[in-house]
């Protein structure tokens, strides 16, 4: 028996790019910082930040796309994928992904957000406890800001093995 489980609460660093390979599956990509902070011998404060790059698809990276933003604090939930590219030179460079299948938005919700939010009822409902199911709009308490208005989803004309792709043999959004 094996398990790929991988389980993260953290912010996220950037504000996530979505890409759509055709009208309906959607693809986003952001990284994600988890901390540790400790006392060393000497009865320092340490803190240590590891970066996570985070892949979402379909209804899960179009809610991201709506709704998370660089500092968001997030809990993700997936596994984790390792792949290969070649790079301009010819060099073979590999990269590990988190794939997520369950994401939930956590910390405060910012005082405009009530306005603009779409979905799950308008006053003082306390959010919902536990992660989400992938593909699932937040509910009240989650949101962190309304969607922005008339935005397109860029469509995108690299090979679907990897659509970030540029065309130069190596994901363009690396490193993050």
């Amino acid at each position: 028996m094996s398990v790929n489980k991988v389980i993260l609460v953290g912010n996220v660093g950037k504000d996530p790019e979505t890409r759509y390979l055709d009208e309906s599956t959607a693809i986003t990509k952001f990284p994600m910082a988890t901390s540790e902070t400790y006392k060393n011998r000497q009865g320092e404060r340490v803190s240590n930040t590891e970066w996570h790059n985070v892949v979402l698809w379909r209804g899960l990276a179009q809610v991201a796309e709506k709704y998370v933003k660089k500092g968001t604090q997030i809990y993700i939930e997936g596994r984790i994928k390792t792949r290969s590219y070649d790079d301009a030179d010819g060099n073979k460079k590999y990269i590990t992904e988190i794939v997520g299948d369950q994401m939930q938005l956590l910390g405060r919700k910012p005082d405009d957000a009530e306005a603009g939010m779409q979905g799950g009822a308008a006053g003082g409902q306390a959010p919902s406890q536990g992660p989400s199911s992938g593909g699932q709009a937040p509910s009240d308490g989650q949101t962190t800001k309304p969607p922005a208005q008339n935005q397109t989803p860029a469509q995108d004309t690299a090979p679907a093995s990897d659509p970030f792709d540029g065309g130069d043999n190596g994901p363009d959004d690396l490193p993050f």
